[in-house]
């Protein structure tokens, strides 16, 4: 019996196996962080509101944006009863991203369902912006580029350079 199409099998495998560990492994085939907003998705559970458009706001919830010092701005749009996550939390959120033309690059409320991702692993906007709302709580980011994907962006997505604007209800904190 001739073995060698199985060998030939299992060494191509293997070797497709080796490619995709060691492209995992290097930096520049590594999207900034485990799970971003405008990476494809991990849904969890359905829309706490069922619809495909932000809750609504806070009366007197702020026109003007609060600015960090590391360039984020910020504004509170509904203020949340609960607590503020921590970098090192993970949070179920509904967001919607869109660059500065308004071109829509990510939604959850167009898919109809949450997000949930640690704050350690995504962009560093989301994570210094995210501790500043309260759970049940809406904000709107304002992300400039070394906070968001760089001058290297998110191909075909999202282009280099971009500031990136987002409306985000923290559902859950877990």
């Amino acid at each position: 019996m001739n073995r060698r199409p199985s060998h030939s099998w299992l060494s191509g495998l293997s070797a497709a196996v080796l490619a995709v560990v060691c492209l995992a492994g290097c930096p520049e085939f590594q999207k900034p962080g485990a799970q971003n907003p405008g990476d494809p998705p991990v849904p969890t559970s359905p829309s706490g509101s069922g619809a495909n458009e932000p809750g609504p706001r806070d009366p007197d919830a702020p026109e003007e944006f609060t600015t960090t010092d590391s360039g984020l701005k910020y504004r509170i749009l509904r203020k949340g009863d609960g607590p503020k996550p921590k970098a090192s939390d993970t949070v179920e959120v509904h967001y919607r991203g869109t660059l500065d033309d308004g071109t829509e690059f990510d939604s959850s409320y167009s898919r109809g369902q949450t997000i949930s991702f640690p704050l350690s692993g995504v962009i560093p906007g989301w994570t210094e912006g995210m501790q500043y709302v309260g759970k049940g709580g809406m904000i709107e980011l304002e992300i400039p580029s070394d906070l968001g994907y760089g001058p290297r962006g998110m191909p075909p997505t999202i282009p280099g350079g971009a500031t990136l604007h987002f409306i985000v209800e923290l559902v859950n904190i877990k």
